[in-house]
């Protein structure tokens, strides 16, 4: 990967509707000041869109994708097909199958196309943000130290006995 201490994550949904849970991830990357970009790209009703962006994302400055998608859930394995950068799914919770449809599209993608797959909904958002720090955390110190004092205030938060 590109050593660039200026690379982003872009985080892409599939419809307006997935933002609700997408925007935990841009809550948790501007908590940890890592730079990042939102769009809307639909891997069914925007093709066109999701081709150049894919295509383009590596000269764009993106070092990881975070894609979003609810039912068939195709955005994040789409964007895997067109690019080499890593591509986390986070599964939409869906109306029919409460999300395991999502998850499903997502996690069981064919050898040779990986995309990390995280929970459904909001754990898998969060989750999303802090596994694409850590990628970006290998080229980039400052964002290493923001993700470990991120943990200690974790783990201080945890009591040691109950109330």
């Amino acid at each position: 990967m590109n050593k660039n201490k200026n690379l982003k994550v872009s985080i892409v949904m599939g419809s307006q509707s997935d933002y609700k849970i997408m925007k935990l991830c841009e809550k948790t990357l501007k908590n940890l000041g890592v730079l990042f970009e939102t769009k809307i790209i639909s891997a069914h009703r925007t093709p066109k869109r999701m081709y150049e962006y894919a295509s383009n994302a590596e000269k764009n400055n993106i070092g990881v994708i975070i894609a979003g998608a609810g039912g068939s859930a195709h955005l994040p394995g789409m964007v895997a097909a067109l690019t080499s950068l890593p591509v986390l799914g986070v599964p939409v919770e869906s109306k029919k199958l409460k999300g395991l449809d999502s998850l499903l599209s997502i996690a069981q993608m064919p050898k040779g196309i990986p995309v990390g797959t995280l929970a459904i909904g909001e754990d898998g958002a969060i989750n999303a943000a802090l596994l694409a720090a850590s990628i970006l955390a290998n080229g980039n110190i400052k964002i290493k130290n923001k993700l470990k004092s991120w943990r200690l205030s974790q783990t201080k938060s945890v009591k040691k006995f109950p109330k």
